[in-house]
């Protein structure tokens, strides 16, 4: 037993609550034989197998639904014990500037700044939502320390020479649908299951993150375009079509819209990041840790 580590409990919480090597080394931002080389040093440290190797992902084996589920207490605890003894002699404050994409600041960047008025209240911060073009400007102007954005397949390859990128556990994409829609309820959903479906897409700027239909769909039926992610959860709660989704905004859904998971195996994923100058300050590395917590705040299960 003493041969666990904290590592090796998150890594497996990853796995068991993603169903997949791989959907788990795009959310810790690690390569998928990093994952596996966790995966078993953890099995030979607790003596059982704790997922069972299937065609399409993993399964969880008894003895891995019990890790999962101590993992997910113990890495709450140090997350706990971290932010208590930080507060014993916390001496941040000022002001810090944080930007972030809209669907960011749905649910993850407000699940952040709760997190910093617990363990840093004398440290200030202001929002801005904007697109990711702006956010890049502005973080080289000096107008915001940190932004938060999305980067990967089907967005564009943006410039982020000279700034620090902080990976963000925050998830891939996922799909809003009716509450009451055939596909409701269900974990995940194949690919093939949506191609027949009306999108609801987004309007948004250029550079903006354009969520239409599933990325790997070719020639979707787009019933709607609309640039808020209101309207566009709005137009899926009354039935009239489905929605790309952020697996980060996915708690601020409203009623009448639930959320699956789409298993795709020719879909590379996205991922989220934390930008900031190469050298911040406390007060800005505290700030990306709170965005951190936050994500963790968000992920299936989380207590």
């Amino acid at each position: 037993m003493a041969e666990m580590t904290l590592e090796g409990l998150r890594v497996c919480r990853e796995v068991a609550l993603l169903g997949s090597f791989t959907a788990a080394a795009h959310s810790l931002g690690y390569s998928q034989p990093a994952i596996s080389r966790q995966v078993a040093a953890m099995e030979a440290a607790v003596g059982y197998s704790l997922f069972d190797r299937e065609p399409r992902g993993v399964s969880v084996t008894p003895a891995g639904a019990l890790v999962a589920e101590h993992a997910a207490r113990v890495l709450n605890g140090v997350t706990a014990l971290s932010r208590d003894l930080d507060g014993l002699g916390d001496r941040l404050a000022g002001r810090v500037a944080v930007g972030a994409f809209p669907a960011a600041m749905a649910a993850l960047i407000p699940h952040a700044v709760a997190h910093l008025a617990v363990a840093h209240p004398g440290l200030a911060v202001t929002l801005a939502e904007e697109s990711t073009p702006a956010l890049l400007r502005d973080l080289r102007g000096g107008r915001v320390q940190v932004a938060v954005v999305g980067v990967g397949t089907g967005l564009p390859n943006y410039d982020f020479e000279g700034l620090r990128q902080h990976p963000i556990p925050a998830g891939d994409l996922c799909v809003a649908v009716p509450a009451d829609h055939r596909l409701a309820g269900r974990r995940a959903v194949p690919v093939r299951e949506l191609v027949e479906e009306p999108w609801i897409a987004g309007a948004g700027s250029a550079g903006d993150p354009q969520f239409a239909a599933w990325p790997t769909l070719t020639d979707p039926l787009i019933r709607h375009r609309v640039r808020s992610w209101p309207a566009r959860l709005g137009l899926v709660a009354t039935g009239l079509g489905i929605c790309l989704l952020p697996e980060l905004a996915v708690a601020s859904v409203p009623h009448g819209v639930a959320t699956v998971a789409v298993d795709d195996p020719a879909w590379p994923g996205r991922r989220t990041v934390a930008l900031t100058a190469p050298d911040p300050g406390l007060a800005v590395l505290a700030v990306v840790a709170a965005v951190r917590a936050g994500a963790e705040d968000l992920r299936p299960g989380a207590t």
